[in-house]
């Protein structure tokens, strides 16, 4: 006795060929689709996040190896408690780019967002002064940058290092009347 479910169904070998025919253009194709190469994260990586470590935002216009950009280290009003006399930005070793005074300044900034663009308002008058091994620019306004509502922001023009990766820039900034600088925070930019 044969039980119903014992009989097989078997396809014409046609209905192969043509099954195969229409799905391997499809299949072939689905990679050229799908745009791989542009998958930009959100997130940020940085390190030792202990209490300790303050997440300060900035805005860089390139983030490809070797190219011109400009990069803006943001001072918001919430992270400046007092008044700064000095500001000091520690330079990552392995961020292999030449520093020129005249490529870099302090302004006040308008921060952008989604209807407008991120830009200078007003340069603040500062000495500058890069380390000779380029580790650190110390800045001196000429007035001291309040602690107001307003942004103000280090900008750099420099071409990006040849090699990629995760750069942390740390700042410390001296308050008026005291004799030490503090941290104020940290920035971690990316160059792909």
């Amino acid at each position: 006795m044969k039980s119903i479910f014992s009989k097989r169904k078997t396809f014409p070998l046609s209905f192969k060929i043509l099954n195969f025919l229409f799905l391997s253009p499809i299949l072939i194709s689905l990679p050229f689709l799908i745009n791989i190469h542009e998958a930009k994260a959100g997130l940020e990586f940085q390190w030792n996040q202990d209490s300790g470590h303050r997440r300060l935002k900035w805005f860089q216009k390139e983030n490809k190896r070797r190219l011109r950009n400009t990069i803006y280290f943001f001072l918001r009003p919430s992270d400046r408690t007092a008044d700064l006399l000095k500001v000091n930005l520690a330079i990552p070793e392995t961020f292999k780019s030449t520093l020129k005074k005249e490529n870099i300044k302090l302004c006040k900034v308008k921060i952008g967002g989604f209807e407008s663009r991120t830009k200078c308002l007003e340069d603040i008058p500062a000495d500058i002064e890069i380390a000779k091994d380029s580790s650190s620019i110390d800045f001196y306004p000429y007035r001291p940058i309040p602690s107001n509502k307003d942004s103000f922001a280090v900008v750099f023009k420099v071409f990006n290092p040849r090699k990629t990766g995760l750069f942390q820039f740390h700042s410390y900034g001296q308050p008026a009347g005291k004799t030490i600088s503090t941290y104020l925070g940290s920035w971690t930019i990316v160059i792909d």
